[in-house]
């Protein structure tokens, strides 16, 4: 029997979709893309000039935009409280101050965790408490990182948070399975995003140059990594969870 392949699986016509950190970067990619294949999005971050900016690229119409840091609880509640019951959630908040492990302190602990790891797993839980989530019709992506199986010097704390983050997104993927809600992450090596542009101005070109060099298709953009947000919110992937797909560039 010959097969039919769907071509409007990936389409995210009739879902409503949150993205955190949709201020810039990854986050603000794959808000764009959502939006460019049907859904309407609600977006979130801390800076309310880029958010905006975000927000008016969006494609369509009905999407929904809330300034919240949600490293603060309050901030988180009064996300949640605002949104619509939601057939996907992009986790894209995250930071990455690298250095050498001699260097780390309680300081950099708290603030890595607090924005990388904190922040997604207390939003996820105010979301289940309140019942945003839709049952069979959900999935959860976590952004994570390809270094947390290549890892480099420097960046402990950066690739210990995304390394949680991936060990929590599988015992919720398991926790959510019977409610039909999957949970996924998305692997990434370096993409040409602010966050790359950082390390440059923190370190120097030709680290970067070096990383570039170590990916044998070379540095991502970001609409690569939305693309494969994509197929996770989209019923292309409905029987598909507790996954961390790497994506990079060989």
């Amino acid at each position: 029997m010959k097969s039919e392949i769907n071509m409007n699986a990936f389409d995210l016509t009739g879902k409503t979709i949150l993205v955190t950190g949709a201020s810039s970067g990854l986050g603000r990619q794959t808000a764009i893309s959502a939006s460019e294949y049907g859904a309407k999005l609600v977006i979130t971050g801390r800076d309310a000039v880029r958010l905006e900016e975000t927000f008016c690229q969006l494609k369509g119409e009905g999407h929904l935009q809330v300034l919240a840091d949600l490293t603060v609880k309050e901030e988180i509640d009064r996300l949640v409280a605002a949104l619509p019951v939601l057939n996907g959630v992009v986790n894209s908040t995250g930071i990455s101050d690298l250095s050498p492990a001699r260097f780390i302190n309680h300081e950099a602990i708290a603030k890595t965790f607090s924005i990388s790891f904190d922040a997604p797993v207390l939003l996820t839980a105010a979301l289940l408490a309140k019942k945003k989530l839709e049952k069979n019709h959900c999935s959860v992506v976590f952004i994570s990182t390809i270094s947390t199986r290549y890892p480099f010097v420097g960046g402990a704390m950066y690739i210990a948070a995304r390394a949680a983050l991936e060990a929590y997104a599988r015992v919720l993927a398991l926790e959510l399975s019977p409610k039909g809600i999957r949970v996924n992450c998305v692997a990434p090596a370096f993409v040409r995003t602010p966050m790359l542009d950082q390390t440059a101005a923190n370190y120097s070109q030709d680290a970067v140059d070096q990383i570039e060099a170590r990916q044998i298709l070379g540095l991502g953009d970001p609409v690569d990594v939305a693309n494969s947000i994509i197929f996770y919110l989209s019923d292309a992937s409905k029987w598909v969870s507790a996954t961390s797909l790497v994506l990079g560039g060989g």
